[in-house]
């Protein structure tokens, strides 16, 4: 429970109704409660009682008193959940988090999940009380920036962005073996085939939705692996995962869709002896976007993990290289 919090109006909410700026700054408070603190008095705007249905103007300073609902006590984590999950934040500006995921933490819960970013982000509650949302999601095995929001509004503004493909998603992945081009675009449709955990994306031409995923190659190790930049155009399920073994170079570490063959010693017959990480190569390095607050182009950025780092290395290939790919393809940020 937070104590008497005083909040000041901002520009965007200049005009709002009392109820609906209510709605969006105290989610999962049952209105009910909000209602009745109105008519009790204890929910103030510049000292003076609100109606649902007063208007706020930018400035004014509105009073909630302490509070803390049903679902709110139950969602409660642990100090060492909590401090877990702000361990991985990135970049908080008040209206856009970011956290960097590690490998094998699912992004939402599921059968057999007991640990999921989606049941941590109480430990991520701002001073006014509202819990972030998420906006898109990573696959458990992939590590990464994932961008959560502030608001339900931010939220809703966010994820209209990656709808309308607004928004430069990178990753970074090591594949097997190195492909034949240095760079290009993948167009292959994709239809979630099979159920439980032999369910995967294939490519079907007639029956598949629209996928397009450009690559970069960054570096090669001979014709063994090479480390390739991605960036899915479209957001399907497993997208790169697929489009990759479409392009005869799975990620390494990928048993879903690798396509080579594996023995009981080795990670990767065309890496046989080659210490690296046992997990999928797969990073979600940066977002780029435009911000639907300030309007202004940022990119957040996750460095490879240590894991990771590793495999590069071992590889020959730089983790820290600054070589920015897709530089000759011109994007709008809307």
């Amino acid at each position: 429970m937070s104590g008497v919090r005083h909040i000041t109006v901002k520009a965007d909410d200049d005009n709002q109704r009392m109820d609906r700026w209510l709605k969006k700054q105290c989610e999962g408070v049952p209105f009910g409660l909000l209602q009745k603190l109105m008519r009790q008095g204890q929910i103030r705007v510049d000292s003076k009682r609100v109606k649902p249905d007063t208007r706020l103007k930018e400035g004014q300073i509105v009073r909630m008193p302490p509070m803390e609902d049903k679902d709110q006590k139950e969602r409660r984590i642990s100090k060492e959940d909590a401090a877990y999950i702000k361990s991985l934040v990135i970049y908080d500006d008040g209206d856009v988090l970011a956290i960097h995921k590690p490998s094998g933490l699912a992004t939402q819960g599921g059968t057999g999940i007991k640990q999921h970013v989606d049941g941590l982000m109480d430990g991520l509650i701002n001073h006014l009380g509202v819990r972030p949302r998420l906006v898109h999601r990573l696959d458990k095995d992939t590590s990464g920036v994932l961008l959560l929001a502030r608001s339900a509004e931010m939220a809703r503004r966010l994820g209209k962005t990656f709808k309308g493909r607004d928004i430069q998603k990178i990753y970074w992945a090591l594949v097997s073996p190195a492909p034949e081009m240095n760079n290009g675009e993948i167009r292959a449709p994709l239809l979630k085939s099979g159920v439980g955990d032999r369910e995967k994306m294939v490519i079907d031409i007639e029956e598949g939705l629209p996928a397009t995923t450009l690559f970069d190659v960054m570096d090669r190790a001979h014709k063994q692996a090479a480390f390739i930049a991605f960036w899915p155009r479209t957001g399907r399920t497993h997208q790169i995962r697929a489009h990759a073994e479409h392009l005869g170079c799975p990620i390494v570490g990928d048993h879903k869709y690798g396509t080579r063959e594996y023995d009981h010693e080795h990670e990767y017959m065309d890496l046989e002896g080659v210490d690296i990480a046992q997990r999928l190569h797969l990073h979600a390095y940066s977002l780029t976007f435009r911000h639907p607050r300030t309007n202004k182009v940022i990119t957040i950025q996750a460095d490879l993990p240590k894991d990771l780092q590793k495999s590069w290395q071992v590889l020959g290939f730089d983790p820290h290289t600054k070589t920015t790919p897709f530089n000759d393809i011109k994007f709008e940020y809307r």
